[in-house]
């Protein structure tokens, strides 16, 4: 059994003497993971940190073995990362979540092409942090978790919405709230296409994903915390919003 493909490196980590074990993120395959012969040794571990383009090629004797991986760089967003830490902080977010919510070998292309753009952005500051958080809906999209932000659910109007509702993910306007207003998320403009998006804004909303990632899509799917690099990613984009 073999393939080929592209894919977004998501964690190598070190197998014996000279080996790594690879967990990848293609188009075709989803995620995949299998050992690299002499992966760990010290020429390659540049070239195998998360978030590089590899071109694969993976074997096994059987489907469901792990396999082994040959791995050529296409490119490395390593040195983009390095050189700004909230670049970096969400480059390891995105990893991290992809590790961990994604089940092996389930083809994902779509979540795979946003992926790939988003951290093509990593030299762009400005955008990046806007572009995390469309790519995080999108993720709870795909994971089953998605948001319904376009009516309220109460009165099923399009004005006037504020809140989510923390428990099904719908928009809850402020006429609609009521008294439970102080029980329901927030829902600020960004999540809704609209404004500037200012990073505390987007922090804000942060939050508001952020409950459905950890309460709903890590519970359901694996009962435990999500990444602690998610929460350092947020932090430092608060950070950055409080200096601006």
């Amino acid at each position: 059994m073999d393939w080929r493909d592209t894919g977004i490196l998501l964690s190598a980590r070190r197998h014996g003497e000279s080996s790594a074990i690879l967990d990848v993120f293609t188009p075709s395959r989803g995620r995949h993971m299998g050992v690299m012969r002499g992966g760990g040794s010290r020429r390659l571990a540049p070239t195998l940190q998360p978030g590089a383009q590899l071109d694969l090629a993976w074997r096994a004797r059987l489907e469901d073995q792990m396999g082994n991986f040959s791995a050529e760089p296409q490119r490395s967003r390593a040195a983009i990362a390095m050189a700004d830490p909230l670049a970096l902080a969400g480059l390891q977010a995105v990893c991290a979540l992809l590790g961990f919510c994604l089940p092996e070998r389930e083809p994902h292309p779509a979540l795979y092409a946003r992926t790939e753009s988003l951290l093509d952005l990593l030299g762009q500051p400005e955008l990046w942090p806007l572009a995390y958080l469309r790519w995080e809906l999108a993720l709870l999209e795909e994971m089953g978790f998605g948001l319904d932000l376009a009516a309220c659910a109460v009165t099923g109007g399009t004005e006037g919405l504020a809140y989510v509702s923390p428990r099904s993910g719908r928009a809850v306007s402020r006429q609609g709230a009521g008294d439970w207003a102080s029980r329901l998320l927030p829902l600020p403009p960004v999540l809704l296409g609209q404004g500037a998006a200012p990073d505390a804004e987007i922090v804000t909303a942060l939050g508001t994903t952020g409950h459905f990632l950890d309460h709903h899509m890590a519970r359901d799917l694996r009962d435990r915390p999500l990444p602690a690099a998610r929460a350092l990613f947020v932090d430092r984009l608060a950070r950055r919003a409080s200096h601006g």
